[in-house]
C-alpha cells in the first residue's frame, strides 16, 4: 500500500464521520465527473456493475434536507389524526419533531445503534399508519430519554454524501426489501427472497439474522445463475465473516461484518475456506488441551467445550482440502469468487497504532495496516474486473451507527479506484445502496401489497398471489416459536434508504423517483445482460408483485450527450483532520424539544395549507424521465363511492411497469368505526383497477378518502354525504393535452385553485364543461383543489406530476419555488 494512501486510510480512519473528508473528497468526485463517456454510448456499453451495499440509514436521516428530494419539505406528507406525521407522539402523549444531530458540536455520531429488527420495523410501521416510532425505536437506557429515531443530518455534516449525490443520481423513492434488520434485506439484494420455497406462503419466512447468518440456506442465489450463464462476477471483501483468529477489534476494522449473505448459503460451502480450517484446527488443539487438564485436575469436563470441539472437529473432517478437490469445477469456481479476500497483502489481518489528539491530550488509535482494497484495486488495474462485483466494507467502514460515519472514505476510495484509469471508469456503473434504516425514522410510507385472499385489504391486479409477501400471526407463532404471538405483517416494502449511482450516464444532480426496492439491483442485471449479450438471467426468487411495482433502475440513465456537468459546491479544505474524532466525548444533542399542545392544536386546524416541515435546502433537481402515466378517480353511484386506478403504460420504459398506492380513512369507518384505516393497491398497465366504499361505512356526516402513490402523487375526496357532488374527472395521463379536468357540476358555486401558479382561481357553478391547465412553468407539477359553497359540502384535490418521457425538475413546491 503506498504511503499517500496509507495516510489517507489513516486520517479517515480518525475523522468518526464523512465531515472531516473535507480535503478529500472533491479530488474523487471531480476525477469521476471529468471522465466523458464515449459519445453516443448508453449504460449498455458498459462492461462493469459494481455494487456497494452499507449499513443501517434511513433516507430522511441522510438526505431529508437536501434540496430537490422528497425529504422534510414534503408537501403531501402523510396525515395521522390531523397532523402531519413529521409529529410522533410517544405514550406519554408528548409530540417531537425531526431535529439536527450535529455531527461536529455533539457526540451524535458515537451514540450507537436503535433498535433495528422484524418486531420493532413492523411496529413502527403500524400497518402503515406510521405513527409509533418513538416507542417503537426507543434508545437503549442511556438515551432513551431522547426521541433519537427522529434525528437527522444536514449536508455540513455529511458533505462527501451530499456532494456524490449533487455529482450523480440520487433516488428519493428507494425503499430496502423488508421490515426487518441486515441480514433478510440482504436476502433480498443477493437471492431476492427470504424463504426457502419463495411462492409457498408455508415455506418459513427468514426475518431474523439469526435465521440466516451461516445456516447453510438452500434457496438458490442471483450469483449462481450469473455463474450459469457465463456472466463473471466477484464478491471483494478483506476478511471472511467465519472465524479465523482476529480478535475483537480487528473483525471490525478487517472482518466483512458478515455482511456477504453468501456465505450463508450451503452452495457456497464457506467452512472449504483455508483460514477457517487453520483456525478451528488450532483451536481443536487448545481445546482438547484443555479438556485434558479439566480430566487431570479430577473436574468433570466442561459439556460446552466438548460440544464444540466436536463440531470442529466434524467441519475439520467434512471440509477438508482433499474434499474441497473433489467438489465439481463449478462448485469451487462459485466458493472463490464469492469469498475473494486480500489474502496476497501481507499485512491484511494487521493494525497499526497511530497517535492522535483527543481533547487536548494523546491518544492511540488502531487503524488498518494493509490496503482494503487490495484485491479490488489490483484487479482494476490489471484489467480484470469481472461484468459484475459487489464491495462488502468491514463494520468500522459500513456506515453502521456502532461505527461513527467513517463509511465515507470506503466510498471514496472505491471511486478513487475505479477513476484511476479513465477507460475503466468510461465502461463502469457503480451503485451504493443501504441495507436497512437502523432505527431512524421516514416519513414516506413504505408500498405492501394487498392480501390477495382478505379483499378488505384492497386490491391488486387480477390473479396476483401475494400471500408469499405476507407472514400470518400462525406463522410467526412458529417462526419465533413465541405461542402468544400477534404479530401479522406484509413482509416489505422496507423503510426508504438512500441510492445513488455514478456512472457517465448518471452524472448531473439528478433525482429519480421511480419506486425502487433491493431487488431492483437484481432485475438492473437481468435486463443489462439481456440486452448486452441475449442471455436469459431470471432471478425467480423475485416475486410477481415485487416485480411489478418495483422498477429496475433503468430509468436513472440518459445517453452521454444527455448528462450535465453538475453544479456542485465543494466543502472548504481548512477543516482540522480530527474534528469528528474530537466529538467523541462532546455533549449529547439537544435540538429537540417536546411540541406544546397549542401548538399542536394549531397544526391540526390548518388542514388544508402546506405542511412541509422546511427544512429542506431550497431549490430544484432536475429530474429523471419515469413511466408512471396514471390517473386515481373518483365517482358516487348508488351510494357506493368508486376509486378507479389507471395507468396506461405508454412512456418509455424497459419493462412492464406497475404502480403502488395506498388508500387512508382519516375518519371512523368500518362497523368497529375505526379511524386512519388503510387499504393497499398494485395496478398494471391497461387493466383498470376499481375499489367500493359504501357511504354507510363512514360513521360520521363526513366521507374522507385519501390516494398516495410514489413521487407525490395524492388525491382526497372528501364531502358530505347528503350533499350534491359533482361528477369530476382529471386526466394527466396525456401529457400532450395538459393537464385535463372534465366537470359535471350541480352546484351554485365553487371554485378551483392551482396551488402552483399563485392567483389561479376560476369559478365553476352549474354547469358541464372542462378545465385545461399548461404545466410547462410548473415543470408538470400540478396541486388542483376543487371546492364549493357552501363549506363542508365538498373538497376534492388532486396532485402529482404529470410525466412526459422526458427529464422535468424536482418539485419546485418542495424547493420553496412556484410561479406567480
Amino acid at each position: 500500500m503506498i504511503d499517500s494512501r496509507r495516510d489517507f486510510l489513516k486520517k479517515a480512519s480518525l475523522l468518526a464521520g464523512s465531515t472531516a473528508l473535507y480535503q478529500f473528497i472533491p479530488a474523487s468526485i471531480q476525477q469521476a465527473l471529468a471522465i466523458e463517456a464515449d459519445p453516443g454510448t448508453t449504460f449498455l456499453d458498459a462492461e462493469h456493475i459494481v455494487f456497494l451495499m452499507q449499513e443501517n440509514r434511513s433516507f430522511d436521516h441522510c438526505f431529508g434536507a437536501m434540496r430537490g428530494v422528497r425529504g422534510f419539505n414534503d408537501p403531501r406528507v402523510m396525515r395521522m389524526e390531523g397532523l402531519p406525521i413529521w409529529y410522533q407522539k410517544n405514550k406519554e402523549g408528548t409530540y417531537y419533531a425531526p431535529f439536527h444531530l450535529d455531527i461536529e458540536k455533539t457526540k451524535a455520531a458515537w451514540m450507537g445503534s436503535l433498535p433495528h429488527g422484524w418486531r420493532d420495523m413492523v411496529q413502527a410501521r403500524n400497518e402503515g399508519r406510521m405513527d409509533n416510532w418513538l416507542e417503537a425505536k426507543k434508545a437503549g437506557k442511556a438515551y432513551q430519554h431522547m426521541p433519537l429515531t427522529l434525528g437527522f443530518y444536514q449536508r455540513q455534516d455529511l458533505p462527501f454524501y451530499y456532494a456524490f449525490a449533487d455529482a450523480f443520481t440520487v433516488c428519493d423513492q428507494h425503499f430496502c426489501s423488508s421490515l426487518t434488520g441486515t441480514s433478510p434485506n440482504r436476502s433480498h439484494f443477493w437471492t431476492g427472497t427470504v424463504r426457502e420455497e419463495p411462492r409457498n406462503p408455508e415455506s418459513m419466512p427468514h426475518l431474523d439474522n439469526p435465521q440466516l447468518v451461516h445456516r447453510d440456506l438452500k434457496w438458490k442465489t442471483f450469483p449462481e445463475r450469473l455463474q450459469e450463464a457465463g456472466v463473471s462476477w466477484k464478491v471483494y471483501q478483506n476478511e471472511i465473516g467465519l472465524p479465523v483468529g482476529m480478535t475483537g477489534e480487528e473483525t471490525d476494522w478487517l472482518g466483512n461484518f458478515r455482511d456477504n449473505n453468501l456465505e450463508f448459503h450451503e452452495a457456497y460451502q464457506v467452512k472449504f475456506h483455508p483460514r477457517y480450517q487453520a483456525f478451528i484446527k488450532k483451536e481443536s488443539i487448545a481445546i482438547q488441551q484443555e479438556l485434558e487438564k479439566q480430566k487431570a485436575d479430577g473436574k468433570k469436563p466442561a459439556a460446552k467445550l466438548q460440544k464444540q470441539l466436536d463440531a470442529y472437529l466434524q467441519d475439520m473432517e467434512r471440509y477438508s482440502a482433499e474434499k474441497f478437490k473433489q467438489l465439481s469445477v463449478h462448485q469451487q469456481e462459485i466458493h472463490r469468487r464469492a469469498l475473494t479476500t486480500n489474502e496476497n497483502d501481507p499485512d491484511f489481518h494487521s493494525l497499526s497504532n497511530l497517535q492522535v489528539e483527543e481533547g487536548g491530550k494523546k491518544a492511540i488509535v488502531s487503524v488498518p495496516k494493509g490496503d482494503l482494497f487490495h484485491q479490488f484495486r489490483a484487479d482494476v488495474k490489471n484489467n480484470e474486473l469481472p461484468t459484475v462485483s459487489w464491495l462488502v466494507a468491514p463494520n468500522r467502514f459500513s456506515d453502521h451507527p456502532g461505527s461513527p460515519w467513517y463509511g465515507a472514505w470506503y466510498v471514496s476510495e472505491t471511486l478513487a479506484i475505479l477513476t484511476e484509469n479513465p477507460e475503466v471508469w468510461k465502461k463502469t456503473i457503480f451503485v451504493l445502496t443501504y441495507d436497512e434504516n437502523d432505527g431512524y425514522y421516514d416519513h414516506v410510507p413504505p408500498f405492501v401489497p394487498a392480501l390477495h385472499s382478505r379483499p378488505e385489504t384492497g386490491a391488486n391486479p387480477r390473479g396476483m398471489e401475494t400471500a408469499d409477501e405476507y407472514v400470518s400471526a400462525a406463522m410467526e407463532r412458529k417462526r419465533s416459536g413465541k405461542a402468544d404471538s400477534t404479530l401479522a405483517s406484509p413482509i416489505g416494502l422496507g423503510f426508504r434508504v438512500p441510492l445513488v449511482v455514478a456512472s457517465p450516464w448518471s452524472k448531473g444532480g439528478y433525482v429519480n423517483s421511480e419506486v425502487f426496492d433491493l431487488t431492483s439491483s437484481i432485475q438492473f442485471v437481468e435486463y443489462f445482460i439481456e440486452k448486452k449479450w441475449a442471455k436469459q438471467v431470471m432471478e425467480t426468487n423475485i416475486s410477481p408483485w415485487r416485480r411489478l411495482v418495483c422498477g429496475n433502475l433503468t430509468s436513472i440513465f440518459r445517453p452521454a450527450a444527455d448528462n450535465r456537468q453538475p453544479d456542485l459546491t465543494y466543502v472548504k479544505r481548512n477543516q482540522q483532520v480530527e474534528r469528528i474524532f474530537q466529538a467523541r466525548d462532546k455533549a449529547l444533542p439537544t435540538g429537540y424539544e417536546a411540541i406544546s399542545p397549542e401548538k399542536i392544536a394549531r397544526l391540526r386546524e390548518n388542514q388544508v395549507g402546506f405542511q412541509g416541515f422546511k427544512l429542506l435546502e431550497a431549490g430544484v433537481k432536475p429530474a429523471c424521465a419515469i413511466p408512471y402515466d396514471m390517473d386515481v378517480n373518483f365517482e358516487l353511484k348508488n351510494n357506493i363511492l368508486h376509486i378507479k386506478f389507471e395507468i396506461d403504460g405508454k412512456l418509455p420504459s424497459s419493462k412492464t411497469v406497475g404502480v403502488p398506492f395506498f388508500v387512508k380513512c382519516p375518519v371512523a369507518y368500518g362497523e368497529q368505526g375505526e379511524l386512519e384505516r388503510i387499504w393497499n393497491f398494485a395496478i398494471k398497465p391497461q387493466e383498470q383497477l376499481t375499489y367500493k366504499w359504501p357511504l354507510t361505512e363512514f360513521k360520521a356526516d363526513q366521507f374522507h378518502l385519501e390516494v398516495h402513490g410514489p413521487n407525490g402523487f395524492y388525491r382526497s375526496f372528501q364531502g358530505n354525504k347528503i350533499a350534491k357532488l359533482p361528477a369530476l374527472r382529471l386526466t394527466s395521463r396525456d401529457f400532450k393535452k395538459g393537464l385535463y379536468l372534465e366537470i359535471d357540476s350541480p352546484v351554485a358555486q365553487g371554485s378551483i385553485r392551482n396551488l402552483y401558479q399563485q392567483g389561479d382561481i376560476r369559478p365553476i357553478g352549474k354547469k358541464k364543461g372542462w378545465e385545461r391547465w399548461d404545466l410547462k412553468q410548473s415543470q408538470g407539477w400540478y396541486d388542483i383543489e376543487v371546492s364549493t359553497e357552501p363549506k363542508g359540502s365538498f373538497l376534492f384535490k388532486y396532485a402529482g406530476h404529470q410525466e412526459n418521457g422526458q427529464v422535468s425538475t424536482s418539485d419546485p413546491l418542495m424547493g420553496n419555488l412556484r410561479n406567480g
